[in-house]
């Protein structure tokens, strides 16, 4: 497809980075084994290649490899957490703390788990998105079995302190459960200095395939013992998840977490630098805009509200030349206003006047230019449409 749309949408999927296709495609046909087969070449190879791949991505985040529980994504990991804590911890307590701007994935767990009796605590942000540890400190009470808040938020890229909730969590004995979907791959997260006990992330989201994601639990999670599995039928991933394993997924998955940890860093601040040009010139050519969330953010989102408008139709009307959103990619297919900006204390108006852009590895500084471009003249061109209507 010749002139495709400048793609802005990172957070919400990755394109696979070529050496990570590469790795892939021997588990299709030469390695297509069952990981689970003991008996023969075949399934020795497809247990080779999750074996490495189990190394790789306990790696990136400084994990070992038996702490890592392959899934088939973030939100099948956030699952089988929340519920197998729950379910294993019921006797000693029916309580959770997390967050209004949590991802979906979270709350509509939690909200399910509100049906079986567990009381959810939902902690409130302040303007910026940032949530207050003593708030978190107050809301424990001797039923608490799970504190889950997330390490980089999907909409506005705020960064929890996440080291100061895994003290708190710690002093009280309490897991601490961290969904790290949007930090894994992008910016620095090492389970053993943060202090996480579980954590969920996703290979699409770092230049991986989709159908493949992994639940870390540390050695030292006090219920890993009792942890209850929540998909059964063949005691596959040590009984915590059953299903044959998406074997080149993995393979995959292993290859895109290699390739972030080697180049991390230097990624992550071009990355910063692209932002940083994209909010500059966008504030030049369109003043008035609001950036919203505050200076300690992931490095490749930009949550932003327009001076006047509606967000929807200035997307549709750039969709040939830029690929942005709204905000997550995974609340449905109705788009209403952001939970997550609403937590914050933006208005519905404001609300929907609101853009996500989220960088990636192949985004460009031209590519940058060309986005501001294109988004603050069809804003423009709606403002001077407006104000010519209503002086008629």
């Amino acid at each position: 497809m010749k002139n495709r749309p400048i793609y802005l949408d990172y957070n919400a999927t990755t394109p696979c980075d070529p050496a990570v296709l590469e790795a892939m495609l021997p588990y299709f046909s030469d390695h297509f084994g069952n990981a689970a087969s003991k008996d023969h070449w075949y399934g020795w190879h497809a247990r080779d290649g999750v074996d490495e791949a189990r190394e790789q991505v306990s790696s990136l985040i400084g994990a070992k490899p038996g702490e890592i529980v392959f899934t088939s994504g973030a939100t099948e990991a956030i699952n089988l957490a929340l519920k197998g804590i729950a379910e294993a911890e019921h006797r000693l307590g029916d309580h959770i703390i997390t967050c209004q701007t949590e991802h979906k994935a979270i709350l509509d767990t939690c909200a399910f788990l509100e049906t079986k009796g567990i009381r959810v605590t939902y902690l409130k942000v302040d303007h910026k998105g940032n949530l207050d540890p003593a708030e978190l400190s107050s809301a424990i009470s001797a039923r608490t079995i799970c504190i889950a808040l997330m390490f980089a938020n999907n909409e506005t890229g705020v960064i929890h302190p996440v080291k100061k909730i895994s003290e708190i969590a710690r002093k009280h004995n309490i897991p601490f459960f961290c969904d790290a979907t949007q930090a894994v791959g992008k910016i620095p997260v090492n389970v053993i200095t943060e202090g996480i006990d579980l954590m969920a992330f996703s290979a699409h989201k770092m230049y991986g395939p989709k159908g493949a994601g992994a639940l870390f639990i540390s050695g030292s999670f006090s219920a890993r013992k009792s942890f209850r599995a929540q998909q059964h039928g063949g005691s596959h991933e040590n009984g915590l998840r059953s299903g044959t394993l998406n074997t080149p997924a993995i393979a995959g998955f292993g290859k895109a977490a290699e390739i972030c940890k080697s180049n991390l860093t230097t990624e992550m601040l071009r990355i910063a630098g692209l932002r940083d040009l994209f909010e500059k010139r966008l504030s030049e050519k369109l003043p008035g805009i609001i950036i919203n969330g505050g200076p300690n953010r992931s490095s490749q989102v930009c949550n932003f509200s327009l001076p006047e408008g509606n967000a929807e139709q200035l997307l549709l009307s750039i969709s040939a030349h830029v690929a942005a959103s709204r905000g997550s990619a995974c609340s449905g297919l109705i788009q209403q206003p952001s939970h997550v900006l609403a937590a914050m204390g933006l208005s519905t108006e404001q609300n929907l006047r609101s853009i996500r852009i989220s960088l990636g590895k192949f985004t460009t500084a031209e590519e940058i230019e060309k986005a501001v471009s294109s988004i603050a003249s069809a804003a423009l061109e709606k403002q001077q449409l407006s104000h010519s209507l209503q002086v008629r």
